[in-house]
């Protein structure tokens, strides 16, 4: 599948080689006519709020460039200010490829913090809040024949605390477990080009047991080609080999057809795992009145995730889940990877220290690091950012939010777990507040609504209501304190690590797995940079001998089904990380990860 734009980019006249990420955003659902428009765009500050009343949509001298897609606090944007400046503006000019033509014309952008707005030649093409999720728009009726002008103003309150916002600080300057702030565009931009009657979307359900999967297609622009039904044609393959070819009529803009996958007489299906990444490609042709009028590529993994007599199960067998906390920051971007093979990096340097899983923590994450996972085979737990305060704005923001990262990333494999909640954040008053707990509840069960094939933990690390896993937060460094702590699933989930309750009240353990889903935390500086830890080490040799007694001592639990080490990477003066903040490895990677693989350290150091 091509994974990069073949087409020209207008205006700045970029080449792959120096357009700053310019592989395709979305690999899982793949249109051949598109259009990056990633690079350098006019910039302004707007601190005095001006700019809609002196309407810079139609005209205005923008005083600065930034190189999108990084937001203009990273060093990558080429402006680098951390100081607050809570509404910018955006300006390219477009120009439209002739390959377009005739085609309905949208324009996508990744994620924009915190609320956007957007202009084409002086007209609102979308309005978007949530700074985390994906929008996009129909631009066609807007556009002229020639430069096209596209103006973005994002407003992101850098003090709101019942924005979500996860680890974006709202001081100036971060301190303790809170990060520098992303404002603005953080994610990439780009045109793709479609029919008017055109694949909208396409949900795929994996169904290990049946060897199937089911597909809810639903149409964009139905009803619009005189024809009494549409055909959707299906063709699957795993390598070389072709599974499925199969054809359906729609005769409703919403659509579920199950495909088999073992229809070959000697075909035997392959499920996705961490150790066996295997992934099909599929690609669906959308025919009106005997012609194609629209197709896409993407691919899917066949995988189960489920809780059977207190285990984790992947594909119907035990799964012990070693998992690290990963933050997804960057000391050039931020939030923002650099490029496409630092993605790729940070997942290879993960699995090359022996974890199956990654907990993205308080950041919906970049598809491509989904993708990446997908086929390289890493698990991922899904995480909302959170917001600090709880109010009813509060919640309309973030379940409005959450809803759209769901549905996002529902086809990607790697993640089987999703986590609404963090740390009771947002929900400050758990304990004494019957509506903060209803609230809690709920959005397990909107997400078990949403997607029935995952696991949903409720409040990851403590205070509990409802949840398909017991996880908890504690980061003792005694391995004695912590095989005491572990050895029987009562005293587990009596205990209260940071002085929390593992359950809220009127809420009590069922028997789900129990995972500690963040520990270690353990500090040691390789550089020059001062920072802090939940313990901290003075050597190589102490901070092995430290990982290895947090480690063993969950391995060796009988009641333990898997962990969380903090974390994957240094990230400004958090210095707990296996790596520095640049990748670098403190200790060597094969001497960590025969520790989280539980074969203790090796016997030459």
């Amino acid at each position: 599948m091509p994974e990069t734009s073949t087409m020209r980019n207008s205006e700045m006249h970029l080449t792959e080689s120096d357009m700053p990420r310019s592989e395709h955003p979305n690999p899982q659902f793949y249109r051949q006519e598109y259009l990056n428009l990633n690079g350098v765009w006019e910039f302004e500050f707007d601190d005095e709020n001006r700019g809609l009343q002196e309407r810079w949509h139609r005209e205005h001298t923008f005083s600065q460039r930034i190189t999108v897609p990084f937001a203009f606090q990273s060093r990558l944007s080429g402006i680098g200010e951390s100081s607050f400046h809570d509404i910018v503006w955006y300006r390219r000019s477009v120009e439209v490829p002739s390959s377009f033509a005739g085609k309905r014309i949208i324009l996508h952008f990744g994620a924009v913090d915190y609320a956007a707005t957007v202009w084409v030649n002086g007209e609102v093409a979308a309005v978007h809040e949530g700074g985390h999720t994906p929008f996009s728009a129909d631009i066609t009726e807007l556009l002229r024949t020639e430069q096209n002008a596209v103006v973005v103003r994002a407003h992101d309150n850098s003090r709101d605390l019942a924005q979500p916002r996860g680890k974006q600080y709202w001081e100036e300057h971060s301190t303790s477990i809170f990060y520098t702030r992303t404002t603005g565009i953080w994610q990439t931009v780009w045109l793709e080009a479609r029919s008017i009657l055109h694949l909208e979307r396409v949900k795929i359900t994996p169904l290990l047991d049946e060897k199937a999967i089911d597909l809810n297609v639903t149409l964009g622009g139905f009803g619009t080609v005189a024809t009494s039904a549409y055909e959707l044609h299906v063709e699957i393959d795993f390598g070389e080999e072709r599974i499925a070819h199969g054809r359906s009529l729609l005769t409703n803009e919403a659509s579920t057809l199950r495909v088999s996958l073992s229809a070959g007489a000697h075909h035997s299906v392959h499920a996705w795992s961490p150790e066996q990444p295997h992934l099909y490609d599929i690609t669906y042709s959308l025919v009106a009145d005997g012609r194609v009028v629209d197709q896409v590529k993407g691919y899917f993994g066949l995988r189960k995730i489920a809780v059977e007599n207190g285990k984790v199960m992947l594909n119907n067998r035990p799964y012990f889940m070693r998992m690290v906390l990963d933050q997804g920051y960057f000391p050039d971007g931020i939030l923002t990877p650099p490029s496409d093979e630092a993605i790729r990096q940070d997942i290879e340097l993960t699995k090359a220290m022996g974890f199956n899983g990654a907990r993205k923590h308080q950041k919906i994450e970049d598809p491509r690091y989904l993708y990446w996972c997908d086929k390289l085979g890493l698990t991922v737990w899904g995480e909302m950012a959170n917001t600090y305060v709880y109010s009813e704005v509060a919640v309309k923001r973030l379940v409005a939010e959450w809803q759209q990262a769901v549905e996002r990333d529902y086809n990607h494999p790697c993640i089987v777990a999703w986590v609404p909640l963090n740390e009771s954040w947002g929900v400050p008053g758990l304990l004494a507040d019957h509506r903060q707990r209803a609230y809690l509840t709920s959005l397990y069960h909107l997400t078990k609504a949403l997607d029935t094939t995952r696991l949903v933990i409720s409040n990851d690390g403590w205070e509990h209501t409802v949840s398909d896993l017991c996880t908890i937060h504690d980061y003792e460094s005694e391995k004695q304190v912590l095989q005491t702590r572990y050895a029987s699933s009562d005293v587990a989930v009596s205990s209260t690590p940071g002085q929390r309750l593992v359950y809220s009240p009127g809420y009590h353990y069922r028997g789900e797995p129990i995972m500690v889903t963040e520990m270690g935390g353990i500090s040691f500086k390789k550089s020059d940079w001062n920072g802090w830890g939940y313990s901290s080490a003075k050597s190589d040799d102490d901070f092995i001998q430290r990982y290895a007694a947090v480690v063993s001592a969950m391995i060796e639990s009988p009641v333990i089904q898997g962990f969380c080490y903090t974390q994957l990477t240094d990230v400004e003066q958090e210095i707990n990380g296996l790596l520095t903040y640049d990748r670098k490895p403190k200790v060597p990677l094969e001497t960590i990860r025969a520790i989280t693989e539980g074969r203790g350290i090796p016997a030459d150091l």
